[in-house]
């Protein structure tokens, strides 16, 4: 050990994260998780070790593992019966009835909470150490376009659709969709939606709806379900639209129902693309509630979808099972057409703004008592993790509501980090139809947990939870991850998967996507 280290243990307090050296290789991890079966699409490898852990001690007078870079996470964690102890945090519940606790345990077993408060008894149960961390339940993103992510920035400037300007030339619509996603093979979506899941874990989201409008065969759709199973994590599996001759969207739904989700006791869910502005829309909607499943779409006015959105409201067809993305350039009657219904809203907001897909109507829903989740859309433009969606959210609200108090009006409540976060979590759980598993750290609920340091060099002193959270911490706060009770991420290392590995597969995809579609890769273009 270094200096630091033997100080802090002297203390008996925890050792420091090692930033200024390189860990030695380390053992192979006891209890990594283990992949899903999946297809030969791609192999990922079982990674060889993880980074240091938290403090683990056996719970009831047994002996605490030492600290060391190597140190792996607990053995069994998130199996039946197995109690694991989240020690010491600053819990964050995002259930009023738990409430929060300044210094508070989570009690798991198995794949459950079974307990929150201070000073919990757990005898028998491994420790997670979790002093200087907040604890709260990971992130739920709403909307994530997770095929895009070979095409990260690419469309870093660019538009939803062209105007006749050369700076519009490169733009979402023609582009991304007629160009790119038309080359995209069953092997690239799988590469992608792996890929792009890890890299949510990382940043500490639980739970994503997919959005993958890369349907174009059977076997696409199967590749993109293999992937969201092989990554670990809780999904919505978006059933949207594709292109080519051997597409079977909408009536492939039925069999994907069957197939693949015919079972509620699993991570993965199943929505149903219902796009307004496509023709055919009414036998997607139709297939989608003989299926009892949810029906979500693009809601964007710079589609010309106004008159189509009001006229479908008007005829009574909205309802709670509807999750409406954007709600941008919608009248007065389509808004109160969908919060009479009891529709959901997600908006992504940092896209809308930089897109051109309209003012985010945040207010707008806010006004009409509805309460918004937080979405990604598209990492071709935007980072996909959820700090840049909270921070999005909560500052343009406050800037129109400030504008209105400068000039001496009436304006609504400002917003605050917890709103953010319950944006964040809470609110995409209820929008997804998974209240009842995820979204808070609620007893009986699933254990979906984010430890996130609150010791970091960017945060501390810890202040404010909330505010810690939404103004001040990014990806790297994210030190552990769980889903459903098991390990993800651990001590700042994903484990379970070779990410070098990975990395070159997506690169090859890739290079694929930009060859077949024509495109040349500029690294500095203008």
């Amino acid at each position: 050990m270094c200096k630091l280290c033997d100080e802090a243990t002297a203390q008996g307090r925890p050792a420091p994260v090692h930033l200024h050296a390189n860990p030695a290789p380390a053992a192979a991890v006891e209890s990594a998780p283990s992949s899903p079966p999946r297809r030969n699409f791609l192999r990922a490898s079982a990674v060889a070790g993880a980074s240091a852990g938290l403090t683990l001690a056996a719970c009831g007078g047994g002996e605490a593992v030492a600290h060391s870079q190597a140190t792996p996470p607990p053995a069994g964690v998130g199996e039946p019966a197995r109690r694991t102890l989240i020690r010491g945090g600053a819990v964050m519940s995002m259930d009023p009835a738990v409430g929060n606790f300044a210094t508070g345990d989570v009690l798991l077993e198995g794949r459950r909470i079974v307990a929150v408060g201070a000073n919990l008894s757990a005898s028998g149960a491994a420790v997670i150490e979790a002093a200087g961390m907040v604890v709260m339940p990971g992130f739920v993103d709403t909307h994530h376009h997770q095929f895009e992510t070979a095409l990260r920035s690419f469309l870093a400037d660019g538009v939803l659709l062209p105007d006749g300007r050369p700076d519009t030339a490169y733009n979402y619509y023609e582009t991304i969709l007629q160009k790119f996603s038309t080359v995209y093979r069953p092997q690239d979506v799988y590469i992608n939606e792996l890929y792009g899941s890890l890299s949510q874990i990382d940043a500490g989201v639980t739970t994503v709806m997919d959005v993958s409008q890369i349907h174009h065969s059977p076997e696409h759709s199967d590749a993109a379900i293999e992937a969201l199973r092989a990554a670990g994590r809780r999904a919505v599996f978006g059933y949207f639209e594709g292109q080519g001759p051997r597409t079977k969207y909408p009536q492939d739904a039925r069999r994907i129902r069957s197939q693949w989700f015919s079972s509620s006791d699993q991570l993965l869910s199943m929505v149903m693309g219902g796009e307004i502005y496509l023709p055919g829309y009414e036998a997607a909607w139709e297939i989608g509630r003989e299926l009892n499943l949810p029906i979500a779409l693009h809601v964007v006015g710079t589609f010309g979808m106004q008159p189509t959105f009001d006229k479908l409201g008007a005829a009574g067809w909205f309802g709670p099972d509807n999750i409406f993305i954007h709600m941008t350039g919608m009248s007065e009657a389509g808004w109160r057409y969908a919060a009479d219904a009891g529709a959901h809203v997600s908006l992504a907001v940092p896209i809308e703004m930089q897109m051109r897909h309209g003012t985010p109507p945040t207010q707008t829903a806010l006004d009409l008592g509805m309460q918004p989740s937080l979405s990604t859309d598209v990492e071709c433009t935007m980072t996909a993790d959820m700090f840049t969606q909270m921070r999005s959210v909560l500052t343009l609200q406050r800037m129109f509501a400030n504008e209105k108090a400068l000039r001496g009006e009436s304006y609504p409540r400002l917003l605050t980090s917890h709103d953010a976060i319950r944006f964040a979590t809470i609110e995409g759980a209820r929008g997804l139809k998974l209240e009842a598993r995820t979204g808070s750290l609620t007893p009986g609920k699933e254990a979906d947990i984010i430890l996130l340091d609150a010791t970091a060099l960017n945060v501390a002193p810890l202040n404010h939870v909330p505010g810690a959270v939404v103004t001040l911490m990014e990806r790297s706060n994210v030190s552990t991850v769980l889903v459903a009770g098991q390990i993800r991420k651990w001590r700042g290392e994903l484990l379970g998967f070779d990410l070098p590995k990975l990395r070159r597969e997506l690169e090859a995809s890739r290079d694929h996507l930009f060859d077949a579609a024509g495109i040349a890769r500029d690294l500095f273009r203008a």
